[in-house]
């Protein structure tokens, strides 16, 4: 029996009765919850990023969308038998797009304390290493021996790259930039040792272009998680059902699955590319 299958057997017992919880009366006040809608309408409405290869990645000829978030999506809904909705959004954007009610998940939201403020996360869907894309003749084994001032790396400002390497290397002179291209050309012009990137973005840039070195996994490894974003309501009913499916799909092998799936698709990168040291 394959890994899918398994699956959604395994989810079928949770949608048994699985609209029972939507809230009638909150919909008929006025302040229909996602969980009612969503019953209501039998359509289930994500946000996507254009261009996000392989999180999301849309065909602008046919209009087709791909990508391991578009597949963990279209595995939710199938589970929940309603059509998945997909709404273009940007990283940006998509909290907004929570808040006001235009879609109902976000897929490949990193929890921060300023957007819990706003809006609510699931469980970790997997998590995601830091990695350096490094120069090919730059070799590290801790971030430890990396806190140092003679250590130049790239970063983009604000990011959770960012966030990380100067909570982890406070002491390391850290270039500040607009965009995740842009630190990349930092490295690529030599002005740095080299870039802050999760691994599956390094594994993407990497691929696309080789020269510009080698993936560096210092010690301890540090990760972040990637999560689904909800709007956030006092009805924990639509967060509670998918945090069951987010436990399933990962203890199924569904998740890694579909993460390594989309990598060597639409990237091109075979899972013995992954560090060892790594683990979705």
């Amino acid at each position: 029996m394959s890994s899918r299958r398994r699956f959604m057997l395994g989810l079928g017992g949770a949608v048994l009765g699985v609209w029972d919880s939507a809230n009638p009366a909150a919909a008929a006040e006025g302040i229909e919850t996602a969980w009612a809608r969503i019953a209501r309408t039998r359509v289930m409405r994500i946000g996507a990023v254009a261009g996000a290869t392989p999180y999301y990645r849309k065909d602008i000829v046919s209009g087709q969308w791909q990508g391991f978030m578009i597949d963990l999506a279209q595995d939710l809904a199938d589970g929940l038998k309603v059509q998945l909705d997909i709404h273009e959004t940007t990283w940006g954007n998509a909290v907004p797009d929570l808040e006001a009610n235009k879609i109902d998940l976000f897929f490949g939201l990193n929890p921060t304390p300023q957007r819990a403020l706003v809006v609510d996360f699931s469980e970790p869907l997997f998590n995601n290493a830091f990695v350096l894309l490094a120069r090919r003749d730059f070799t590290a084994s801790t971030w430890e021996a990396l806190n140092q001032p003679a250590f130049k790396v790239s970063v983009d400002s604000g990011s959770s790259h960012d966030q990380m390497i100067t909570r982890t290397c406070p002491n390391a002179s850290v270039t500040r930039l607009e965009s995740s291209a842009d630190a990349t050309l930092a490295l690529q012009s030599g002005r740095v040792d080299a870039q802050v990137l999760v691994v599956i973005l390094a594994l993407s840039v990497l691929k696309k272009n080789p020269s510009l070195g080698h993936i560096v996994v210092p010690a301890p490894v540090q990760s972040t998680t990637t999560n689904i974003g909800f709007r956030k309501e006092d009805d924990k009913a639509w967060q509670a059902y998918v945090n069951k499916w987010v436990a399933q799909a990962r203890a199924s092998g569904r998740v890694r699955e579909i993460v390594l799936g989309n990598l060597d698709k639409l990237v091109g990168v075979k899972a013995d590319e992954i560090p060892a040291q790594i683990s979705f």
